[in-house]
């Protein structure tokens, strides 16, 4: 997931996703400075991720942000991000003899 969401074009599809709630990807290309085989790709890697879903309509493909992963991604970087202000806080009280 975080390999994926490296990538800065890719934040910016699901930006575009999260405002559109829903978007193929032709409307995406056509907001962004890339082809729209790229977003595919991108797509496709997002959707492997598990941070969008696509369904066929008719002759195109809607995709949407799946928000649980995203969520469950956060909760885990926020215990994380805990856990380190509680080190470092320890660390700063060795340093200024508390």
């Amino acid at each position: 997931m975080f390999s994926a969401l490296a990538d800065p074009t890719r934040r910016r599809i699901l930006d575009a996703l999260a405002a559109h709630g829903e978007a193929t990807a032709t409307v995406l290309a056509a907001e962004l400075p890339v082809s729209r085989q790229a977003v595919v790709k991108h797509l496709g890697v997002l959707d492997q991720a598990g941070l969008v879903t696509g369904h066929r309509e008719g002759r195109e493909a809607r995709y949407r942000v799946t928000p649980e992963r995203l969520g469950a991604t956060a909760r885990w970087m926020d215990r994380v991000a805990a856990a380190w202000d509680s080190r470092l806080s320890a660390i700063k009280r060795l340093a200024e003899g508390e």
